[in-house]
């Protein structure tokens, strides 16, 4: 199986490979990146200066993140960290698997994602707000903080967590870590409607079973029913395996699917795994979907 981390670690190599060379404007560089093709690329790196103990340590710690078993991992991590004491994923990694307590888990990577806050520097969060992701030295930094907030989230720190999701959106609307869904689900638990409508808002276009089941359950608990009916009827649309789920005709299943389609069962999996916390809170909303199905099965039994 290829790497999860293959095509950062691609990015980092050509950055290494551009460090090596003057180019003058876009032309130039466009040209020079076309040369990179193939063995290209390993040519150039040849030619650059060796990689700094930065740039090894975190091919350490990648495969440290893939490792098959705890003790390679550990191994791989402590060997990163003599390395570059500073590196982020390394910290990371480390704190999961040595913690010994939610709460030293939680100093762990608040540590790990202060280390990455300095590193990177005040003026480059000013400069580069809005598309952190699309910066390859962001994305260790990206990654503790959503480690972090997962971690005060499982603790029951929920404001904390909440604080860490939006601050991670801020950084990067365009959510390639897929924080909204986590953040609607967070809204809903809390009763924070304005929040989960700013993100339901934020995000219109989204097809997600979790934002159209999410979307209808915001309605219902605004009380505006007219508009949960039509919302409903959507998340119908969407993914109609939820509703089986939330009205308990089936059983949630221990594991959660590797893979999912838009409109699948799998997907239902997932969309519950984010939202069936906030409805299991809200029983007046099931109450309000069960009668909904039953009125859907008078009227199909009525048309048949």
């Amino acid at each position: 199986m290829p790497s999860l981390f293959s095509a950062e670690q691609v990015l980092r190599d050509i950055h290494r490979a551009l460090d090596n060379r003057k180019l003058d404007g876009p032309d130039d560089l466009n040209a020079y990146l076309q040369t990179l093709h193939g063995p290209g690329l390993k040519k150039a790196l040849e030619e650059a200066p060796p990689p700094r103990p930065q740039d090894e340590a975190q091919d350490l710690a990648y495969q440290a993140m893939e490792a098959e078993s705890d003790q390679e991992a550990l191994y791989l991590v402590n060997n990163a960290l003599e390395k570059d004491p500073d590196c982020v994923d390394a910290l990371v990694t480390r704190a999961e698997l040595t913690a010994k307590s939610a709460k030293e888990l939680i100093n762990r990577l608040e540590h790990a994602v202060t280390t990455a806050e300095r590193s990177l520097g005040p003026t480059f969060f000013e400069e580069n707000k809005g598309h952190f992701w699309g910066l390859i030295e962001t994305r260790p930094y990206m990654r503790a903080r959503h480690f972090l907030a997962d971690a005060l989230y499982e603790d029951g720190k929920v404001s904390q967590a909440i604080a860490h999701y939006e601050a991670l959106i801020g950084l990067n609307p365009n959510d390639n870590q897929g924080i909204r869904d986590i953040l609607l689900g967070c809204y809903l638990t809390t009763d924070n409607l304005d929040g989960a409508r700013r993100l339901l808002e934020a995000y219109k276009r989204e097809i997600s079973a979790v934002f159209a089941w999410g979307r209808t359950l915001e309605c219902i608990l605004s009380g505006d029913f007219a508009r949960a009916a039509k919302a409903l009827r959507h998340a119908r649309e969407q993914n109609p395996y939820v509703e089986q789920y939330l009205t308990a005709k089936k059983d949630l299943p221990p594991q959660l699917p590797d893979v999912y389609s838009f409109g699948s069962e799998e997907e239902a999996l997932v969309c519950m795994d984010f939202l069936a916390e906030a409805w299991a809170l809200h029983p007046e909303a099931l109450l309000w979907l069960h009668v909904q199905a039953k009125q859907s099965f008078y009227k199909k039994s009525a048309g048949a």
